[in-house]
């Protein structure tokens, strides 16, 4: 259900000009917790989206709710790495409606589970102005900018404009000579700091929790009846990439070893 948020919001007291109205489903209580902003490219690097999902789930582990936009590409990866329960999605459309539809599903889990904020009326559909607005909301709302990769002519760089109107840190994923030309241009300026390691950075905004699993892991069970690498990757993807780099398991020649 829909309903409009009837207190102040002091984060977003450092916006231009504080939202008329602002609408929500799911937890308001993620309002409470420390919060990082994360925004990026939609047409995201497999590189970018890997790291980004990383960095999310790190920051998840350790209390941290990921605030970002929910479109494709690195807003997609920031949700998922935090998880439906510990995530903020912002909107440039009324809550009435799923947009991206690709991201439907993400939207209603992150609905049950989370927090879904939006500062239009039911019926508006998402605009180029709209989604500037859903910008600066995401914004206010972390306590530091992570930007993941950037074209230096996009909305992620006005996302930075604003962050620094704010007086807020800006951090990048460091990339390649000629990608990601907006979070290089924010380097070679001095406008952004790069995030060296993931779990160092992360460990600046609190302790990681560990949690006891009772429910087995189907992806870990799955790869501990040792199949190929080329057999995991069919079935599962760019995770058995992420678990290998998040430290679940190991992968030398070809064979895959459960270490977590």
């Amino acid at each position: 259900m829909i309903k409009e948020v009837d207190f102040t919001i002091n984060e977003l007291l450092s916006m231009q000009k504080y939202p008329p109205k602002l609408f929500y489903i799911g937890n308001l209580n993620l309002l409470k917790k420390r919060k990082i902003s994360i925004v990026g490219a939609r047409r995201a690097y497999p590189y970018t989206k890997t790291y980004t999902r990383l960095l999310a789930n790190e920051l998840s582990k350790r209390g941290v709710v990921v605030v970002s936009g929910c479109a494709m590409g690195v807003d997609r990866e920031a949700h998922l790495g935090a998880g439906a329960n510990n995530t903020i999605a912002v909107m440039g459309n009324s809550l009435d409606i799923r947009y991206p539809s690709i991201n439907a599903s993400l939207i209603k889990d992150i609905e049950e589970k989370g927090l879904v904020l939006s500062q239009f009326d039911e019926g508006f559909k998402a605009t180029k102005w709209s989604f500037v607005v859903r910008n600066e909301i995401v914004v206010a709302l972390g306590e530091v900018l992570v930007v993941a990769q950037a074209d230096l002519k996009s909305g992620s760089m006005r996302s930075v404009e604003f962050a620094l109107e704010m007086g807020k840190e800006i951090y990048v994923l460091p990339h390649r000579l000629n990608e990601s030309e907006g979070t290089n241009y924010l380097l070679k300026n001095s406008l952004a700091k790069p995030i060296l390691d993931i779990k160092e950075f992360a460990d600046n905004f609190g302790e990681e929790v560990f949690i006891k699993e009772n429910k087995k892991d189907k992806f870990l069970e799955y790869l501990k009846t040792s199949p190929s690498l080329e057999e995991a990757l069919r079935k599962f993807g760019d995770r058995v990439f992420e678990a290998e780099l998040m430290g679940e398991i190991e992968i030398n020649n070809g064979k895959i070893k459960v270490i977590k």
